[in-house]
C-alpha cells in the first residue's frame, strides 16, 4: 500500500481489518447482501465460502454478479444457498442444481423489499473506492441496488478498493457506515461482449433506423443492444438514461454524438445505475461529472424514464409468440437472465412523448435449429413482457409493430419477420388457434427486402417512405380506396365498386416480391403511420412484361407521388428482369396517361374508351 493512501486511511480513522477479522460477526441464518456486477466482492465470497465456522442457513442475495459462486471441477461448490434476482454466468449451474433459487422480480422493486423488511439484510458485502476528504467512499461502478442494502444493512462489510472509480451522484456512503474494511488491489472486474455476429448486427441496424436524432437510450446488457450503437455515429444530440452502460458509448461521446443536450430530465447528464466494461470505461466515468449514478429504483421508475423525451428502450429477448408475448428470462426451459429492468423501461418508454420500446431478437436459435418466433410461448417460458405492453418487436427481418392491433394483426406481422423457412409452419398453426382466417394466404417465401426501402421528398416538401408492401397493409388500403372519390375507384377498378373486401385487398399487398411485387407510401413513423398510396405489378413469364396498377389518396394526388411510385417500380423491375409493363387505361384518366408516358418507350392502343398501354424500358 502506498504511503499516501495509508495517510489518507489514517486521516479519516479507517481501519483495515482481515477478511476473517470482518466476517467474524456472521452468524447462522443471517441474510447477506453482495454488491453487483463488476463490483463484486470476491475477497469477501473467498473468505466466507473458506471459513472455519459451520454457518448453517445463510442465504445469501444478489443480483447479477461475477464470482459470487466458486467452482470446483467445473461444478458450483457453494456452501450456502444463494437467491438471486439474475441467472448468469456463475448462478446459472447452481439454479439447475438446486443451491441457488431464482426470483423473477423487476430489479428496480427489490430496494423496495429491503426497505419494508421483505428481504431483511443482515450483512451487506460490497466494494467501494477510496474516501474523500470528507470521509465517503463511492460505490463507483455498482449503485443499483447495493445502495439500498448499504442503508439497510445490519453491518456493512467493504472491500476498499484504490481501482474502483469514484463516480458521481447518488453513489456517496459515509466511512462511518461501513462497519469493517478489508483492503484490495485487485483491478476491477472487466466484461467485454462477444462479438456480434452477421445476424445481430443486421438487427442492430433496423433499430438504430428507428432512432431519431434528440432521443434518449436506454441500452441493456445484450449484444445486439450494444452492436446498436455501432450504427449511431451519424445522429446529433442523443442522451442516456439507461440502467446499465458499456464501452460502446466512450467513441460516442467523443465524438460528439451523445451530448444530453436535447434530454428533458437530467439534461447533459448521462444516467445510469451500474457500468460493465473495460478498463477504459472506468478510468473513462472517474470523477467525470457528465455521469451521474443512482439507485435502480429511481433510474428505473416509469414514471422518470417517461420524463425523457424521445425515449428507446432495447430489449433483448430469447422468444416472442405471435400474440406479442415476451420470454426475457428462460432459455430451452431453464432460468436464463432475469426480468431485470426491462418492463419498466418498456412501460417508461412508451409513456415518452415520442418513445419507442423497442424488443429485439434473432430469428432462430444459434444454429438454427429451431424458430425463437413461437405460435405459443412453450413449455417453461415465462411472460416477462405482456403482449398488451409490447410496440416493436424486430429481428433481422424486419420491424413488427404490434401495439393496438388485433390477434390477426400480430400474427401476420410476426410471421412476417420471422424466418422465411418457418413461415408456413407459423401460419398453419396461426389457423389453427384461430388467430388469421382458415384461407389466409402469406406468398413470400423470401426475407422482407428491407434494401429496397427509400424515402422521398414531394413536392410539397412531405418526405415520405416508399416500402415493399407486406400482407398486413391489408387495412391500409382499405383506408386508402375508402378515400376515393366514385369516378376514382372507376376509373382504377373500371368498375363502380362500393367496397374492398380483405380478399381483394390482399391481392393488393400480399405478394411474392419475385414474379408480383407492390409497393406502398408511408406518412408518418409506425406508431402514427398512414398509407397514401400503393402501387403493384404482377409479372407475365411468359413475356417478362408486367401488368401494373396505382392507388393514391385524393389529397396526396398531384405531390408528385405518383411519379415517386412509378420510378420505384421500374427501378425494382428492371433488377428483376422485367422488359416492361403494361396496362389498361380509361380515355378519361388523362392523369394517368400522362403519368405512364413518362415511364419509356411507350406504345399505345385505343379500344373503345380505353388504352392498353405498352411500356418498354
Amino acid at each position: 500500500m502506498e504511503q499516501w493512501i495509508s495517510d489518507l486511511l489514517s486521516r479519516q480513522k479507517i481501519r483495515l481489518s482481515s477478511p476473517d477479522e470482518a466476517l467474524s460477526g456472521i452468524r447462522s441464518g443471517d441474510r447477506i447482501f453482495l454488491g453487483t456486477a463488476c463490483a463484486t466482492p470476491r475477497l469477501l465470497i473467498h473468505a466466507l465460502e473458506n471459513s472455519k465456522h459451520k454457518l448453517p442457513d445463510i442465504q445469501i442475495f444478489h443480483f447479477l454478479t461475477d464470482g459470487a459462486i466458486p467452482f470446483k471441477e467445473g461444478k458450483p461448490a457453494t456452501r450456502f444457498q444463494h437467491k438471486v434476482f439474475f441467472v448468469g454466468a456463475d448462478s446459472r449451474e447452481a439454479v439447475k442444481q438446486g443451491s441457488a433459487d431464482y426470483i423473477p422480480i423487476s430489479i428496480a422493486q427489490v430496494p423496495r423489499l429491503i426497505k419494508r423488511g421483505q428481504i431483511p439484510i443482515d450483512v451487506a458485502m460490497i466494494q467501494t473506492s477510496l474516501p474523500d476528504e470528507s470521509g465517503h467512499v463511492s460505490l463507483g461502478v455498482s449503485v443499483d441496488v447495493t445502495f439500498a442494502a448499504v442503508q439497510h444493512a445490519k453491518t456493512v462489510i467493504a472491500e476498499i478498493n484504490p481501482h474502483m472509480p469514484r463516480t458521481s451522484g447518488a453513489t456517496l456512503v459515509p466511512a462511518a457506515r461501513i462497519d469493517h474494511f478489508i483492503w484490495s488491489e485487485s483491478p476491477v472486474i472487466e466484461y467485454i461482449h462477444p462479438a456480434a455476429d452477421g445476424v445481430a448486427q443486421q438487427i442492430a441496424r433496423y433499430v438504430a433506423a428507428i432512432i431519431d436524432d434528440g432521443a434518449t437510450l436506454q441500452i441493456g446488457l445484450g449484444r445486439i443492444p450494444n452492436e446498436m450503437l455501432k450504427y449511431l455515429a451519424n445522429r446529433r444530440d442523443l442522451g442516456i438514461h439507461s440502467d446499465v452502460i458499456t464501452d460502446p458509448v466512450i467513441n460516442l461521446i467523443q465524438n460528439g454524438v451523445i451530448t444530453g443536450n436535447a434530454k428533458t430530465l437530467h439534461r447533459g447528464k448521462i444516467i445510469a445505475s451500474y457500468c460493465m466494461g473495460t478498463k477504459r470505461l472506468y478510468d473513462f466515468i472517474n470523477k467525470n461529472p457528465l455521469f451521474s449514478f443512482h439507485p435502480m429504483d429511481y433510474v428505473c421508475d416509469p414514471s422518470v424514464i417517461a420524463q425523457n423525451r424521445q425515449m428507446v428502450s432495447v430489449t433483448q429477448a430469447f422468444s416472442v409468440d405471435l400474440m406479442g408475448q415476451v420470454c426475457a428470462d428462460q432459455f430451452g426451459g431453464e432460468f436464463y437472465g432475469g426480468v431485470s429492468t426491462q418492463p419498466d423501461f418498456i412501460r417508461g418508454a412508451a409513456e415518452s412523448p415520442g418513445g419507442k420500446p423497442i424488443i429485439c431478437l434473432a430469428s432462430m436459435t444459434d444454429g438454427g435449429k429451431e424458430s425463437r418466433i413461437r405460435p405459443l410461448l412453450m413449455e417453461g417460458e415465462g411472460v416477462t413482457i405482456s403482449r398488451s405492453e409490447v410496440h416493436y418487436v424486430i429481428t433481422e427481418y424486419g420491424i413488427a409493430y404490434l401495439f393496438g392491433k388485433t390477434i390477426r394483426e400480430r400474427a401476420l406481422a410476426m410471421i412476417e419477420i420471422a424466418h422465411p423457412d418457418v413461415r408456413p409452419h407459423l401460419l398453419e398453426e396461426a389457423k389453427r388457434l384461430g388467430y388469421v382466417r382458415k384461407d389466409q394466404t402469406l406468398k413470400s417465401r423470401m426475407a422482407y427486402p428491407a434494401e429496397e426501402e427509400r424515402e422521398v421528398r414531394l413536392k410539397n416538401d412531405e418526405i415520405v417512405l416508399i416500402r415493399p408492401s407486406k400482407a398486413s397493409d391489408v387495412e391500409g388500403l382499405q383506408e386508402i380506396f375508402y378515400s376515393l372519390r366514385p369516378e376514382d375507384i372507376r376509373t382504377r377498378f373500371f368498375t363502380r365498386l362500393f367496397s374492398l373486401p380483405v380478399s381483394r385487398a390482399e391481392h393488393l399487398c400480399n405478394v411474392d416480391y419475385e414474379n408480383e411485387m407492390a409497393f406502398v407510401t408511408v406518412s408518418g413513423d409506425m406508431e402514427n403511420q398512414r398509407l397514401v398510396g400503393s402501387c403493384c405489378y404482377s409479372m407475365d413469364p411468359s413475356t417478362h412484361m408486367a401488368e401494373v396498377a396505382y392507388m393514391i389518396r385524393p389529397e396526396w394526388q398531384g405531390a408528385g407521388l405518383g411519379n415517386a411510385l412509378q420510378e420505384r417500380m421500374i427501378e425494382y423491375a428492371v433488377s428483376r428482369g422485367i422488359r416492361g409493363f403494361t396496362a389498361d387505361i380509361l380515355e378519361e384518366n388523362k392523369k394517368m396517361l400522362t403519368l405512364i408516358k413518362k415511364s419509356g418507350k411507350v406504345s399505345m392502343e385505343q379500344l373503345l374508351d380505353q388504352y392498353h398501354v405498352t411500356v418498354i424500358f
